[in-house]
């Protein structure tokens, strides 16, 4: 017995119907039956009757590097919030800001996605284009000198990528960015040393 498109498509959408009623909840700031079924109907109508492309996932959740993926990110948040306030509070320093373009590592748009919400949500930085198809994101960094330079800064998002395909990609997916499963990604030697 074959299921219908529609329903065979709701029936595959199930995780981003919960993520959708969970995003709800938060934006309402109340967990209600209410919001919850106001939620779900809202979920429904959306992965329902709005067309969206289907999200390929082949990796898995690594419950460990998942946590330091979302620990590295609350201390990036506080770190970065910091240094925002101190170059917005810094008396006669005027901010040198740059466009960078970082080439990442793997071309799903599921962890370009990623990496870019993640990058942008830290303050001092913000994602201005992201190529789907070469894998480039081009930030604007708000101080330059701050970051530690454009390599640091080029660094920083890498790191955060690898982070992220560490927490959900596949072995394959990993082999393939150069990452070994379950090891760390050699660092680049640093001109000089």
């Amino acid at each position: 017995m074959s299921l219908h498109p529609r329903r065979k498509r709701l029936a595959t959408q199930w995780p981003t119907m919960v993520w959708l009623v969970v995003v709800w909840v938060f934006l309402w700031g109340d967990l209600s039956v209410g919001n919850v079924l106001a939620g779900s109907v809202i979920a429904v109508a959306v992965t329902g009757l709005l067309r969206m492309t289907p999200i390929d996932f082949h990796g898995t959740v690594r419950p460990w590097p998942l946590l330091v993926l979302v620990g590295r990110f609350a201390w990036d948040l506080v770190h970065a919030s910091v240094e925002v306030s101190w170059v917005a509070l810094r008396p006669r320093h005027t901010p040198r800001g740059a466009v960078i373009g970082v080439q990442l590592r793997n071309h799903s748009d599921l962890y370009l996605t990623m990496t870019a919400e993640l990058c942008s949500l830290v303050p001092g930085s913000l994602v201005v284009e992201a190529h789907r198809l070469t894998g480039m994101l081009y930030l604007h960094v708000l101080d330059v000198e701050q970051s530690g330079g454009v390599e640091r800064a080029r660094q920083t998002v890498l790191d955060q990528e690898e982070r992220v395909l560490r927490a959900f990609a596949s072995d394959a997916e990993l082999r393939e960015a150069g990452l070994a499963p379950g090891g760390r990604s050699p660092r680049r030697q640093e001109v000089g040393a």
